[in-house]
């Protein structure tokens, strides 16, 4: 007998650590409750983790068995459990958030243990420690094996047992999306039918975003960040469905599975630099001069910047816990470079706010636009006019979320930090004023990050 220890790995099928388990007998499923690590998230995915927790205690009690809940220390809980149950060893998918590799490391001193790689469709051992460019990681990591989905255990491989506790119920701010695998199931398979065979075409038109959440992308990242489903099925599908299809849908599919790339590849970047989420990546030979001005940084939190579509994207975040790449990338590009506002600031509101908050991913991304990370360019600056005058021309994005704006004319929105101020207050009162001036502050993030690069 084997004890199963989950942790963001939410799911029953396409579970390695869980089917490696079940090969030896039945399974004792656990889910401790850690307090310490729990704080490390915000109050929203807390709520929807918790859900997650008490789907898959319905799924284990479907098959006539349950899991464990437990709080406390994960070492000694799991050493009693081994101890009650009479089990072999605990058997875990790896993760590489620090914290839980600390956790990982007191429960391997603690019991027998056996863990495996779930959380990637590859182990980064199997990949150079270090890549310039995404493009170098990705003919890399493309040439290597997928594994499939792993099974789902049969009621047989499952303990018998009962349990009477659960997850604590948690209280967020804002509607959650359904959790658990079925609800992500759903979810991949409306975009399946409704979604990937134009991703490429559709993905960075905000217009679509707003007529169509999930299918001008995928909307999948909630589930993927708790481990609700595996990233192998996922994988899985869409290969299957870039196989059946040819042309330019088979051109949109594997975009989308291109993109899965970036997310092992923020994995890579963790594993072997723990300091990821609080540490540059790259090196610079002066140091950055952040002026990190509160009042900006609130005025940015808030979605009062005055530039429509960063203020979208903020106000999309705070209403619904999830912001779509194109917005998600010009809010960090805008706090970052416009307003010099140190990364760390933008992650830390990130990991609060967001559903899919990913540990990996949120610090790799913030990273990479901030241009202390992985970028191939010195220093990427988006311009927030022309991003928005490419992707959202129509306001249709903007005026979702920015109702001060609704009514206006789509080109004077776009063009809304160029205008006069008495033009602007003209046509939405409401609407704050730029807090800073656009090319002025352009140039200044470009004059203060050659100065960090020593170019000037």
């Amino acid at each position: 007998m084997n004890v199963f220890w989950h942790q963001r790995d939410l799911r029953l099928p396409d579970n390695r650590g869980l089917a490696l388990a079940a090969n030896d007998g039945p399974v004792v499923p656990v889910y401790v409750v850690d307090t310490d690590i729990l704080k490390k998230v915000g109050k929203r995915q807390r709520a929807f983790f918790m859900q997650g927790v008490r789907a898959v205690k319905r799924a284990y009690r479907d098959r006539g068995s349950d899991l464990l809940v437990r709080s406390g220390d994960p070492a000694e809980l799991l050493a009693a459990v081994v101890d009650e149950y009479d089990a072999d060893r605990v058997v875990y998918n790896e993760h590489y958030r620090p914290a839980r590799r600390n956790r990982q490391r007191r429960v391997d001193d603690a019991v027998t243990t056996k863990s495996v790689t779930d959380l990637l469709l590859v182990d980064p051992e199997r990949l150079t420690p270090r890549y310039e460019n995404h493009s170098r990681f990705y003919d890399d990591w493309q040439a290597e094996h997928k594994l499939p989905p792993a099974d789902t255990p049969t009621a047989d491989e499952l303990a018998d047992i009962s349990d009477g506790k659960t997850a604590p119920g948690l209280a967020a701010d804002i509607d959650l999306p359904a959790a658990g695998y079925d609800a992500a199931r759903e979810r991949y398979d409306q975009f399946l039918a409704d979604g990937i065979e134009t991703y490429n075409d559709t993905r960075d038109d905000m217009k679509a975003a707003v007529e169509r959440p999930v299918g001008a992308v995928s909307r999948m990242s909630p589930y993927l960040a708790a481990g609700m489903i595996g990233v192998r099925e996922v994988w899985r599908d869409a290969s299957d469905r870039k196989a059946a299809v040819t042309g330019s849908a088979q051109r949109n599919v594997q975009k989308y599975r291109y993109e899965l790339s970036w997310r092992e590849q923020n994995y890579h970047l963790l594993y072997y630099n723990p300091d990821l989420l609080s540490t540059n990546y790259k090196s610079f030979p002066n140091p950055i001069a952040w002026e990190n001005d509160p009042d900006n940084l609130a005025a940015w939190k808030r979605g009062e910047t005055g530039y429509p579509l960063v203020d979208a994207g903020m106000r999309q975040l705070n209403q619904e816990g999830y912001v779509h790449n194109r917005p998600r990338q010009n809010v960090a590009s805008f706090l970052t470079k416009h307003l010099l506002t140190d990364w760390r600031e933008g992650l830390r509101y990130f990991t609060k706010q967001l559903i899919d908050h990913d540990p990996a991913t949120n610090a790799g991304n913030w990273q990479w636009i901030a241009s202390t990370g992985t970028d191939s360019v010195d220093v990427r600056i988006f311009d927030p006019v022309s991003q928005m005058s490419k992707y959202d021309d129509g306001a249709d994005y903007v005026t979702e979320y920015v109702p001060e704006l609704r009514g206006v004319d789509p080109a004077k929105i776009v063009d809304w930090p160029t205008l006069s101020a008495g033009e602007r207050h003209q046509l939405a009162p409401e609407y704050p004023d730029p807090i800073v001036d656009r090319n002025a502050a352009y140039d200044r993030a470009q004059r203060v990050f050659e100065t960090a690069l020593g170019k000037r």
